[in-house]
């Protein structure tokens, strides 16, 4: 929780920051953050990702909750796999 909301923090520029238009995220990236592409899900939302498998009949998703935007421009998310527990982007 703490990762997103620093995240979040960056992504808006700051009243006393260095630049008075541009983010703290876009400054050290180029990149912009599009609220079309990376506000699409909440923090904690249960979501199904895609699992490695081949083509058995064995289950091809997983049950995940969303963390964060990982900020890159495709607007994906990371996500913690709940029967792993692992991190997933």
């Amino acid at each position: 929780m703490v990762y997103n909301v620093v995240f979040w923090l960056n992504v808006f520029p700051h009243r006393d920051g260095v630049h008075e238009i541009m983010s703290p995220h876009t400054i050290l990236t180029g990149l912009h953050i599009n609220q079309d592409k990376h506000c699409t899900l909440e923090f904690s939302s249960y979501v199904q990702i895609h699992e490695e498998h081949d083509n058995s009949m064995t289950v091809h998703t997983s049950g995940a909750i969303a963390l964060q935007p990982t900020g890159n421009i495709q607007g994906s998310h990371y996500f913690l796999n709940i029967n792993s527990g692992r991190h997933v982007a």
